[in-house]
C-alpha cells in the first residue's frame, strides 16, 4: 500500500476557532462533497499563517456557509483569518495507483471554490 493525497482544500480561511466546541474541524458541507472528504475522516491541517501542522478529523458545517472552524484542542493552533490547507490521504495498492488522481479544490478568501484540479503543476526554477 502507498499513502497518497486523496483530497486538498487549498488556502481555506479559518472562520471560527472554538475551544469549547465538540469536534475538531467543521467544514462547509458543500466543500466536503466537492473534495470527497467524508465526515469523521482523519485530516491533516497545515496552517500557512503560523506554520502549525496537526491531525484532526472533519465534521460537517452548514452547506453553503463557508464555515471552516477549528475546534476543541486544535483551536489553540489556528485563529480566525488564518490561511490553512486541509488534506486527506488514502492507502492504495499498486493496481489502483496506475489511474489514481486526487481531488484538489482551490478556495478564495471567502472559502468559495475558484477551481478544481487533479494535478499540481510542476515546480520550476
Amino acid at each position: 500500500m502507498t499513502t497518497m493525497l486523496k483530497a486538498k482544500l487549498h488556502r481555506a480561511r479559518v472562520t471560527h476557532s472554538e475551544l469549547e466546541y465538540e469536534g475538531s474541524c467543521a467544514i462547509d458541507g458543500k466543500l466536503l462533497e466537492v473534495s470527497g472528504i467524508r465526515e469523521y475522516e482523519q485530516i491533516e491541517i497545515y496552517n500557512v499563517t503560523n506554520g502549525e501542522r496537526f491531525t484532526t478529523y472533519a465534521i460537517r458545517a452548514e452547506d453553503g456557509s463557508g464555515i471552516v472552524s477549528v475546534n476543541g484542542a486544535a483551536a489553540h493552533r489556528a485563529n480566525p483569518g488564518d490561511v490553512i490547507i486541509i488534506c486527506a490521504y488514502v492507502g492504495l495498492d499498486q493496481k489502483e495507483l496506475a489511474t489514481y488522481k486526487p481531488k484538489l479544490v482551490y478556495l478564495d478568501e471567502n472559502n468559495d471554490i475558484t477551481h478544481t484540479r487533479n494535478t499540481i503543476p510542476v515546480q520550476v526554477a
